[in-house]
């Protein structure tokens, strides 16, 4: 569990890193991208990004203070049933 919470803060921190956009005379950025979290141990390749993300908030709640983008939750179904199967199986391993 200690080893989840290491890989979760790495991604967290990567995903803050600034990025130089483009060259001299370069006039316009790429479009930001939200990172995508580390998967908390399951392999959920061929899931969506917001998927992906709510798992593991989701998951990253049963372990520390509950962790879910609410604005998100309402409105994203991907995020939202991601945050709930997340939570529930990380509760059921622990």
């Amino acid at each position: 569990m200690r080893t989840l919470k290491i890989i979760c803060a790495a991604a967290f921190i990567a995903g803050c890193a600034s990025q130089e956009t483009g060259g001299p005379g370069s006039t316009s950025a790429p479009a930001p991208r939200p990172a995508t979290p580390a998967s908390p141990g399951i392999n959920l390749t061929g899931y969506s990004p917001a998927f992906r993300a709510g798992y593991a908030d989701g998951c990253n709640s049963v372990t520390d203070a509950r962790k879910r983008d609410e604005a998100r939750f309402k409105s994203e179904p991907d995020y939202a049933q991601g945050w709930r199967d997340g939570n529930d199986i990380c509760r059921r391993r622990k």
